[in-house]
This record gives structure tokens, sequence and C-alpha cells, in this order.
């Protein structure tokens, strides 16, 4: 059973990066193929009789947390998540994988963290539980820099940050962006998600071509050069189309069509504004970035400093 959780967690963790959107049976059949191409025949007999309503009632559970709005629901995942990791990250098939779990395991603290502030909402007598309180913007960003404050710099950024500042620089970009791949992949390029995001900046497989990386034979994205230039890229539209750093990273994360929508849906122009309505990764992914250029760089997203002619970036 633990092995089943281990392949439906994985399966449920980044339901919509950058526009991608996916329904329960492609997550059910998503779980099917990555047991196929990454577990034993052992495992796989002993999955074999596992109910499968029961998968389809895990899997829809876990895309609501994530995919979800309320960001306390990731703290429930967290246990399990402490358990698969190790698991993952010691298997030769699995360390990519594992590597993408590792960067996203403080989502999953700080949501207890927050659910132990938060207090939990009353319920009437003969009445459904009404849902969690939302966190406001202000919290998780409090938060987050208090966590990321006792976390040194990692050692595997050594070889990656020097060497991909002038990537960002090139782009007119702050070079100061290169620490989204700690945010993203914890700056290890062999970093996948079990949807299809890959690499140091986790780039899904459209995007990558869009920004002129190849996929195959050899993909690029795990090339870390190639894929901070592809990043910074993105980036560049996303900065030129929103003009706010904190909804060019939720664009960034969750879709820049998803976040269009919401600003327009709600007539706001502030990523404060619409952070309660985007997936719970993402109410966790921009205050992650903030706090960690803050701990790594110094800066807070007001001093970052845009070279000329940003403006005159396209797409």
């Amino acid at each position: 059973m633990k092995k089943l959780v281990l392949i439906l967690f994985l399966v449920a963790g980044q339901a919509a990066a950058q526009d991608d959107v996916f329904t329960l049976d492609d997550f059910v059949d998503s779980a099917q193929k990555w047991a196929e191409e990454n577990l034993d025949d052992e495992t796989l007999r002993s999955l074999q009789g596992v109910d499968q309503e029961k998968v389809k009632q895990f899997l829809a559970d876990a895309q609501k947390r994530f995919q979800g709005e309320y960001v306390i629901d990731l703290a429930q995942l967290r246990d399990a998540a402490k358990l698969l990791l190790p698991i993952l990250e010691n298997h030769e098939e699995t360390a990519a994988y594992g590597a993408w779990l590792k960067a996203r395991m403080d989502y999953l603290d700080v949501a207890e963290e927050l659910r132990l502030r938060i207090p939990p909402p009353k319920t009437a007598p003969n009445q459904p539980a009404p849902p969690p309180e939302k966190p406001k913007p202000e919290m998780e960003r409090e938060i987050w820099i208090s966590k990321i404050a006792k976390q040194p710099r990692p050692a595997a950024s050594n070889p990656y940050v020097t060497k991909l500042k002038p990537v960002f620089a090139r782009n007119h970009l702050p070079p100061e962006l290169v620490w989204l791949a700690e945010v993203e992949s914890a700056f290890d390029p062999r970093a996948k998600s079990p949807v299809g995001a890959a690499g140091l900046f986790q780039l899904m497989p459209a995007t990558a071509k869009q920004y002129g990386l190849k996929t195959w034979p050899f993909d690029q994205r795990y090339q870390p050069e190639e894929s901070a230039t592809a990043a910074a890229k993105y980036l560049s539209y996303l900065y030129k189309r929103f003009g706010d750093w904190r909804l060019t990273f939720a664009a960034y994360n969750a879709g820049e069509g998803r976040v269009q929508r919401l600003l327009d849906r709600s007539r706001v122009k502030t990523y404060d504004a619409i952070a309660p309505m985007l997936p719970s990764e993402t109410q966790m992914y921009v205050p992650k970035i903030e706090a960690t250029l803050l701990r790594r760089e110094g800066l807070q997203l007001s001093q970052l400093t845009l070279p000329k002619k940003a403006t005159e970036i396209s797409r």
C-alpha cells in the first residue's frame, strides 16, 4: 500500500504547470503509464488487486488538494510525502521524481504551519463542515521568509548560480532570478514532474519547444544553460505582459491564461487580489520565490533591477 500511495502522490503533484489541465481520467492513465515504466514486475503485480475505485478516490482527493484553493489541505499529504521521498531518491528509476518532490516538501511544511495558525471553522449542528479559512498572502509571505531564513544556500547551487546569472541578464532580466531554480528543482537538473515538466526550471515540453529547445532525440530541458535560456525568455515575455513580478511568477507556475482570466473576472490588477483563487501550489510558489530572493540576494521584489530595453523583449 505504501508503494501505491507513492505512485498516486507523484502523479497528482503538479497538474496545471504552464496551462496544462488534467482531468481525473488523465490522472488515472498517467498513474498506470508511470507504474509500467518505472516499477518492477513484483510491485506491478502487487497493484493488480487494488480496488480501482479507491485509486480514483485518492487521485480525486490529491487533485483537489493541489489544484484547489485551500492551501491548508496540503498539510494532509505531509506525512505520506516524508515516507515516500527517501524511497524515490534511493532508486535510480525514480530519482528524477524524488528531485522534483524534494523541492516541494517545504510546501507541505508551510501548509501544516498555516493549519496550526488558522483556527478550524466552526461547524453548526447538523450542518456540513465549512471549508477551511484561506490564509492571507501577507501571512504566507511571513511564514516563508521565516522558514527560508533558516536554510543555508544549497550546495547544489554552486555549479550553476554564477554560470547562469548572465543568461538572465542577456534576456534583459534581473540575474537574481536564477534562484527560481532552487524553488523549481532544488538545483537538481534531473528533476522531473509526473506530468512532464523537467530540468532546473521545470519547463513543460510545449513551453520548451516554443522557446527554442528540443525534446527529442535529446531533451535539452535537462541541460542547465539551455533550460535557463528558455525559462528566461518565457519570464521576459510574462513580465512584459503583466508588468508585475508576483503576477509573472504566478503565470509561470499556473499558466498565463489562468492568471489573466482571474484578473479580468475579478476586475483587479494585483497578485494579492487573486491569490486565494489560484491553485494551492501557486499560492505557495510565489511567496517562496520572494523569500528565496530575500535570503540569497538580500532583495525585495521592488528592488529587482530590470536591465535596459527589457520592454523590447518579445515572445
